[in-house]
């Protein structure tokens, strides 16, 4: 193979912060190169000066030997490279051709030549296996269905090279191995592939080699046939990370919650949540899988209060709550980490020691009187609790937009459960997580569980679901497929009750 990309010495400084330091890596033409590294390391701000959108500090860049300068992204996509963002960059409004060829439209002049546009679109679609109708309007599309607009748009525009960052951070694990299966045929067809990742499963799958980056820095690059999980953690984090299976209790705690034979549906739409009956019982963690979109998202509505049943009641410590209001549920001690931590979990324009009060903001120790906020309170509840759950930044009177999502997910995590409540409900809690911020999330549930606290775990994680759970529950189009001890089942009878292939 040859060197088709050659970074030298990039560094890139920030005020205040070094993100790049000295960077040195090279990149084989035709290999899928990965960058591991943890939140923040530095990994999407070095693959933002390879597509044009930074300049760096100091270093140069090399394309097929050749030293290249990149004052915009239109400079980086004339030299055959395209990235795919972590955020899609699609208009909701126009059709999938319409934003796959913007700015690329064949014809001439004021003419576009949409039949021609549509026919290579469908080209590049059947030779990669990117099944998309062209004339689909984005914003009825899915999560994967537009990640797949965004594949075809930089192909349409031929580029060589593939810059993917953190893109299987929003999708299923079905849709994760779609996406591998992806990435593979792309490398077949000759493309060279720099993937952005931390989730090591994929990262073994489809990598020829990883690059780890640790506070700025290059520690090494491995080849995947010479290294292993364990070694690339380690390099990851600098210490060794423990994401098996825990001992678990015995489970003898009384019930916490219990749904009782609860329906939902919107008006006569399906039932989105159809007889549905389990219990919580303290001192455990238990685990609800299952596919996206079977009545996870209405699940958590309910015990939380944001929607009340169609049929059923709800108890908690053996009291009727399924008319209670969200505020009187917080109060009775039921908490939530939410699965979107930007749109639920957190103000980002709010600082850190103001969204460690959200949602409690109105309790006695945290006013002066009836109206007048205790803004030392705050700070101390501030300070104590970012030294406590190891919330990393410079202070806490800083915006939560300016911290990496592992400690943004700090926030929420401190902020619940020093609320001290005797059921935590966790969606979705390490989604775009490192390993350390992940083990982080994991230890925190389980002292929340080893405290006789009640947990219920949302994750579509089949992974962590059985690493992390006691039980587990899984629902299938709204309904309960099983309830099973996480001791004493498989990934496969999980895997298979999710897809409803059990009796």
């Amino acid at each position: 193979m040859s060197c088709i990309i050659q970074l030298e010495d990039i560094t890139k400084r920030f005020p205040g912060v070094t993100a790049n330091d000295h960077i040195n890596i090279s990149v084989e033409k035709g290999e899928i190169h990965t960058l591991a590294g943890e939140n923040g390391a530095g990994k999407s701000t070095l693959m933002n000066i390879l597509f044009g959108l930074y300049r760096p500090t100091e270093g140069n860049i090399y394309i097929n030997g050749e030293k290249v300068e990149f004052h915009s992204s239109k400079d980086s996509i004339k030299c055959g490279i395209g990235m795919v963002h972590q955020h899609f960059m699609l208009v909701p409004k126009h059709t999938v051709a319409e934003n796959i060829i913007a700015g690329q439209e064949p014809g001439r002049a004021f003419w576009i030549d949409r039949k021609k546009a549509i026919e290579d679109i469908q080209k590049l679609s059947d030779l990669y296996g990117l099944r998309i109708d062209p004339n689909a309007k984005v914003s009825s599309l899915t999560v994967t269905e537009q990640q797949r607009v965004e594949i075809l748009k930089v192909l349409y525009r031929q580029a060589e090279i593939l810059i993917f960052d953190e893109p299987t951070a929003v999708l299923t694990p079905q849709e994760i191995d779609e996406f591998c299966e992806i990435l593979l045929k792309l490398k077949k067809n000759g493309k060279t592939i720099l993937f952005i990742s931390h989730k090591l499963a994929e990262v073994f799958r489809v990598s020829d080699r990883i690059t780890v980056i640790r506070l700025g820095k290059v520690v090494g690059t491995k080849k995947v046939s010479e290294t292993n999980a364990e070694e690339i953690t380690k390099m990851m984090v600098g210490r060794s990370v423990n994401l098996n299976r825990r001992e678990r209790p015995e489970l003898n705690g009384d019930k916490v919650l219990e749904l009782e034979n609860v329906e939902y549906s919107k008006g006569k739409e399906p039932k989105k949540l159809d007889q549905i009956s389990f219990n919580v019982k303290g001192g455990e963690i238990l685990g609800v899988a299952g596919v996206d979109g079977n009545g996870q998202h209405e699940l958590v509505e309910l015990i939380c209060g944001l929607t009340v049943p169609t049929k059923g009641h709800i108890f908690y410590h053996e009291k009727e709550i399924s008319q209670k209001s969200i505020r009187s549920r917080k109060d009775i001690g039921i908490a939530c980490i939410p699965e979107d931590r930007h749109l639920e979990g957190l103000v980002l324009d709010y600082s850190i020691e103001n969204n460690l009060i959200l949602g409690q903001h109105y309790l006695k120790k945290f006013k002066k009187g009836k109206i007048i906020t205790n803004h030392k309170a705050i700070r101390q509840n501030g300070l104590k609790l970012k030294e406590k759950f190891d919330i990393r930044c410079p202070d806490i009177n800083v915006a939560a937009s300016t911290l990496s999502g592992g400690n943004q997910q700090k926030i929420i995590i401190a902020r619940e459960v020093s609320s001290n409540p005797d059921l935590l409900i966790a969606v979705q809690p390490t989604r775009g997580l490192d390993v350390g911020a992940e083990e982080f999330v994991h230890q925190a549930l389980y002292d929340q569980r080893n405290s006789g606290k009640a947990v219920l775990l949302i994750s579509f994680e089949l992974d962590e679901i059985l690493a992390v759970s006691d039980r587990i529950m899984v629902l299938h189009k709204g309904k309960i497929a099983g309830i099973v001890d996480a001791n004493h089942t498989t990934r496969e009878e999980i895997g298979a009750m999710m897809l409803g292939l059990t009796e």
